[in-house]
């Protein structure tokens, strides 16, 4: 969530410097996953392993990221604008669908794929779910699996920047974004369930779903029907629709 805050204020900033919208979003990626990388290789590879610790040091630096954003660009909400070649609308079903929308939609199943074939594809990702599946036996076969971790998070930090530069673009870039996006990405996880590639797509689609009709035809009502397929996963089926049990 923090990270990708960060990459919507540093995308706006950039953006602003240089007018250039894929610039601030490249910029936006690269620097989110240099910190990404400092914060894995100084302080969470030394707790790897100690759920507690890893979860009381990220929620620390979540908070003071949070804050800092606040001292740095205020507390206003700000939005990065549409490029030209994106503005505009298409008819599809009798329905005006903006032309920004479909890019998302777009760039996401792009990043999906790519994931999914590096993840299924290559040495690489079998080694990623090995060392998830069993850290210790992945490590005893001559793998560095600090190293491979390590990557991980820095391509997950990438990846969050350029999100938030991408989505300060649709929705904004403000205080409390960070958390609310992190509340989404925990609702995905809880209905996909952990180690699910395929389950994080099916929680993702069926919160985005139940969201937009929440605001759309019941908006008083909208959180909580977002929150009642969650306690009722974690009710029936603890671990998620796809969720698998590590070592």
């Amino acid at each position: 969530g923090s990270f990708y805050l960060l990459g919507g204020y540093i995308g706006l900033y950039v953006y602003k410097a240089t007018e250039s919208w894929i610039f601030g979003i490249a910029t936006a990626g690269i620097v989110v996953a240099i910190i990404a990388f400092i914060e894995e290789f100084t302080l969470l590879r030394r707790v790897r392993g100690k759920p507690t610790l890893e979860t009381l040091i990220t929620l620390s630096l979540a908070i003071i990221i949070s804050d800092l954003l606040i001292v740095i660009w205020g507390g206003n909400p700000k939005t990065i604008k549409i490029p030209e070649l994106l503005k505009g609308y298409v008819t599809l079903f009798d329905a005006n669908v903006p032309i920004y929308n479909i890019f998302i939609f777009c760039f996401a199943c792009f990043i999906c794929l790519t994931l999914w074939l590096i993840l299924q594809k290559t040495k690489i990702g079998m080694i990623i779910r090995a060392g998830v599946d069993n850290f210790e036996i992945t490590s005893t076969l001559g793998i560095n699996i600090q190293l491979v971790f390590t990557l991980v998070f820095t391509v997950a930090g990438f990846l969050a920047g350029i999100a938030g530069a991408i989505g300060g673009t649709y929705l904004m870039v403000a205080p409390g974004e960070d958390w609310r996006i992190l509340t989404y990405a925990l609702l995905v996880i809880i209905i996909g369930g952990m180690g699910s590639f395929g389950g994080t797509i099916v929680g993702s689609i069926i919160i985005g779903m139940i969201f937009s009709f929440g605001n759309v035809y019941v908006p008083q009502f909208s959180l909580f029907l977002m929150f009642a397929p969650v306690a009722i996963t974690l009710v029936i089926r603890p671990k998620g629709l796809f969720g698998r049990i590590t070592s």
